[in-house]
């Protein structure tokens, strides 16, 4: 008996994932376990393993569509088996009906004339599209309504609008009421697409020389990923929902710099991790934060703020695909070597992009390190709907006068936005303060 593969649900909060290549096609035989499809949430990319033995029947999505989450993909069974019911119908489907059975030809006069006349859009209104198919037409400026879909329950897949742009059918976006109601096929535009011009003129213009065609203007453009589209999504939404202001001030770094230093001489000694300035960052904020209830929060509204008992720290790793923030949970009650190792574990997890999406939520409050990269000061944006956001910025080198004499030091910059309805300027300085003053005392710090 045949038998779905589903869509795997990757994550507690992951509703939909986009199928990004199948690896194998109808009439393959697959066992269990192995690689049938790659697909990808906005965070992550994933392998979807069969959970069924035999070969494939049929498949009911395309490399590009974003399928729901435990919803069959594709049948997997004997050769002949039935497969229908196992067709999902998903949200604003319909199943498709079966054709009438078509009229028998009166006269070859009038069937002379149905071949004459003119094609019309193969559908009005609303269309069912996959992503892909709708990019190309985009892309090559096709109007998808000309195109018969040939995808699962009526969709217009990519072959289609292929198909349609070979046809050299088709009608410009602001052109397509017009030839709909004059039942125009073709026209004057590119591949024979019908115009706005073509609707405006009465008859056709006897044929004018031809311009000089301009030099073509080189540019691309290039789609959001799901990531990217995730990250703009949550960006915007900050900058125009809170008021953010953001503290910048710097710390002597010459305690933090000798104590990693002794670390780094005695790792393997002791055997610890590599533990970087960046674990160390994380540690004093882990400590400092339970101080400050209101930046260890969410807001719900503009009236509600949600108060953690615990400090579960986002940090924000930059990847290949994009920023990703994996949290560190109960980060206050870890040890600086634990911080450290659930740090580098969960940074390798983004980089290889396999990082389950439970472990991309959940933070109170998050760090960004641009330090490595030179910065010496910049503004970070809060993550919605967490209060603060925490940035490290590069080592520099400055000088004070101690006994008369000008003395140059190591510092390290930082820098803190925080949602002026959640607290007000002096206790987000007073936090600013506290973790500088950690940071400079941190083996005093190790010892509270």
């Amino acid at each position: 008996m045949a038998a779905g593969i589903l869509m795997p649900k990757a994550g507690i909060t992951v509703e939909t994932c986009i199928i990004t290549k199948w690896r194998k096609q109808v009439g393959d035989t697959v066992n269990v376990g192995d690689i049938i499809f790659d697909y990808e949430t906005d965070k992550a990319t994933f392998e979807c393993e069969a959970t069924e033995s035999g070969e494939i029947l049929e498949i009911f999505f395309n490399d590009g569509d974003e399928v729901p989450c435990l919803v069959n993909v594709c049948a997997v069974g004997k050769a002949g088996e039935d497969c229908s019911a196992l067709r999902p119908v998903l949200e604003g489907d319909e199943a498709p009906a079966e054709a009438p059975a078509a009229a028998p030809a009166e006269a070859a006069p009038a069937a002379a004339a149905v071949e004459a006349a003119p094609a019309a859009p193969v559908s009005t209104g609303d269309i069912k599209i996959s992503p892909r198919a709708k990019a190309l037409a985009e892309s090559k400026h096709i109007d998808p309504h000309f195109a018969a879909p040939t995808g699962p329950y009526g969709r217009v897949i990519e072959r289609d609008i292929r198909k349609l742009i070979e046809s050299g059918v088709g009608a410009t976006a602001a052109a397509f009421d017009g030839a709909s109601a004059a039942g125009m096929a073709s026209g004057t535009g590119l591949g024979g697409r019908v115009s706005v011009n073509d609707l405006a003129a009465p008859a056709a213009p006897a044929a004018a020389p031809a311009a000089a065609a301009e030099p073509a203007v080189e540019y691309e453009d290039v789609k959001f990923s799901s990531m990217r589209k995730a990250i703009s999504k949550s960006m915007t939404l900050s900058l125009s929902t809170i008021p953010q202001l953001t503290h910048n001030t710097t710390f002597d770094a010459t305690e933090l710099m000798a104590y990693r230093a002794k670390l780094k001489a005695n790792a393997e000694k002791l055997g610890l991790p590599n533990i970087t300035l960046n674990d160390m960052v994380l540690f004093v904020v882990s400590r400092v934060l339970l101080n400050y209830k209101d930046l260890n929060a969410n807001m719900l509204d503009d009236k509600t703020i949600r108060q953690f008992k615990d400090v579960h720290l986002g940090m924000a790793v930059d990847t290949d695909r994009g920023l990703m923030v994996p949290t560190i949970r109960f980060a206050n009650k870890k040890s600086l070597a634990e911080i450290s190792a659930e740090a580098k574990a969960l940074a390798a997890q983004c980089k290889a992009g396999n990082i389950s999406p439970d472990l991309l939520s959940g933070a109170t409050f998050t760090i960004s390190n641009v330090g490595s990269l030179g910065i010496e000061s910049f503004t970070p944006v809060i993550n919605p709907p967490q209060t603060g956001i925490l940035g490290v910025d590069t080592l520099m080198t400055k000088v004070r006068m101690v006994n008369g004499e000008l003395q140059g030091y190591q510092a390290m910059g930082l820098s803190l936005t925080y949602d002026h309805r959640a607290l007000d300027g002096t206790p987000a300085s007073k936090f600013l303060r506290d973790v500088a003053f950690g940071l400079e005392n941190f083996s005093l710090f190790l010892s509270k």
